[in-house]
């Protein structure tokens, strides 16, 4: 999808442009939105320290690829532009980036099935069909309000360490992986593990529990499937094609 490109952006920055904008619209046709809040960030292709990410202000909805911001590790825009991005995800995803060359995709979402387990001791179970998927994938970090400041990236870092998923306590979640169709694909997983996890508390009676060996099993096969079978990609471009047919193109 080339045919809009401004000429000072390259065909590889527009495609990565073109996906994030798609993650976006997608966040909002599932209903995980907060409003104008939360954030999606993805790592510029090989170049070190850059990434795009939302202009605060917008909805997601009126996101395009071509107002999508470009900024540093330290939230500094690097293009010009109108806008000014949510300095309250700069320190987290700017973090996220910096320190781990895995994650080229960070989404931060606070949906009540998320944060309502983001506010449990317990944090995510592992009995479910999804929560099984996230079996030694979770690191928890205690709530030190608002993420506006540097000095609590390298606690965050350390709550995280070499997972993929980090759970804000009292707050929600932020997931990351490699590319933007893995780490959507892996939001869908967390967001459905926890709306199992908060109806299934509902019901009374006793949960089924299983062995930890299955979880880790499921876990590992899960990242086994996404890891090179193209997996993620078909996920995100039916659920792109399935938004379109509902909603019409999006820009």
């Amino acid at each position: 999808m080339t045919d809009n490109r401004p000429s000072h952006i390259s065909e590889d920055e527009w495609a990565l442009r073109v996906k994030l904008a798609h993650c976006y619209h997608l966040i909002n046709f599932f209903g995980w939105t907060e409003t104008i809040f939360n954030h999606i960030s993805a790592r510029l292709p090989q170049i070190e320290g850059e990434y795009l990410v939302n202009p605060f202000g917008l909805n997601y909805t009126e996101i395009t690829p071509a107002n999508l911001l470009k900024v540093d590790v330290d939230g500094h825009k690097l293009d010009e532009s109108s806008y000014d991005g949510n300095p309250a995800g700069f320190a987290l995803h700017g973090a996220i980036h910096a320190a781990r060359d895995d994650i080229h995709c960070v989404i931060h979402t606070h949906t009540n099935e998320i944060s309502a387990v983001a506010m449990k001791q317990s944090g995510f179970t592992h009995d479910s069909f999804y929560g099984a998927q996230l079996y030694n994938r979770v690191g928890y970090h205690a709530f030190e309000g608002i993420t506006l400041f540097d000095d609590e990236k390298s606690r965050m870092l350390a709550s995280l360490g070499e997972k993929h998923i980090l759970v804000l306590r009292n707050h929600g979640i932020a997931v990351g992986e490699f590319d933007i169709e893995r780490t959507f694909f892996l939001l869908w997983t967390v967001q459905r593990a926890a709306e199992i996890q908060v109806t299934a508390g509902a019901l009374g009676g006793e949960d089924v529990l299983l062995d930890t060996s299955i979880s880790q099993k499921c876990a590992d096969l899960t990242q086994m499937l996404i890891k090179d079978s193209g997996f993620a990609i078909k996920f995100f471009t039916a659920m792109v094609r399935k938004m379109e047919a509902e909603k019409g193109p999006c820009w």
